[in-house]
């Protein structure tokens, strides 16, 4: 499985259902129609597609949207959270954090006001989205999917290791200037 292959299951999940747990039910069922390499594929470029938005510019975005409440496990579930919303709004954050602010979803976080006022299943996160190649893979294969990948000489990375040029979390300054229109929308409210 390619990246556009991929991309297809994902684009195909967010068609069904804006649900998250009915997606990850519906993900799961069709990985586990697949060879084992196939699910073994998958795995590799969910790690592949979170690897791109592992950046201190896209960490800073989320923590702005979060009301700073995003440490390193957050921003993780928050990647996956981002490739749950499709290929092109994906792409669009990928190639600019400040894009997050076209996306529906994050305005209406906005609008909701402060991070304590937001249910648990407002918060931008699909922690679950990590489990589906597994699910997936011990349904219908005996053995662990790491070890598969691991005779591949793969492995998947289940922590951040942001890259790219470094940013002032907390400086409203540097905020404003990276991400001006998520700024507009989070950083000028008391949260």
């Amino acid at each position: 499985m390619d990246a556009g292959g991929f991309w297809k299951l994902v684009d195909h999940a967010v068609s069904a259902t804006a649900d998250l747990e009915q997606r990850r039910v519906w993900l799961s069922g069709r990985l586990a129609l697949l060879p084992a390499g196939e699910i073994a594929d998958f795995a590799v470029r969910l790690d592949e597609q979170r690897r791109r938005v592992d950046t201190w510019a896209h960490w800073q975005a989320a923590t702005l949207i979060c009301s700073g409440l995003c440490g390193m496990d957050s921003f993780f579930y928050f990647q996956a959270w981002l490739i749950g919303q499709g290929r092109s709004v994906f792409e669009s954050v990928a190639t600019s954090p400040d894009a997050l602010a076209d996306m529906p979803a994050v305005r209406r976080l906005a609008a909701l006001g402060p991070v304590d006022a937001w249910s648990d299943d407002d918060w931008p996160h699909w922690e679950a989205l990590y489990r589906v190649p597994d699910a997936a893979f011990e349904a219908v294969h005996a053995g662990d999917l790491d070890d598969l990948l691991a005779s591949r000489g793969q492995a998947r990375a289940f922590d951040v290791s942001p890259g790219g040029e470094d940013v002032e979390m907390e400086d409203p300054t540097d905020i404003a200037r990276r991400i001006p229109r998520l700024w507009a929308l989070f950083g000028k409210v008391p949260r």
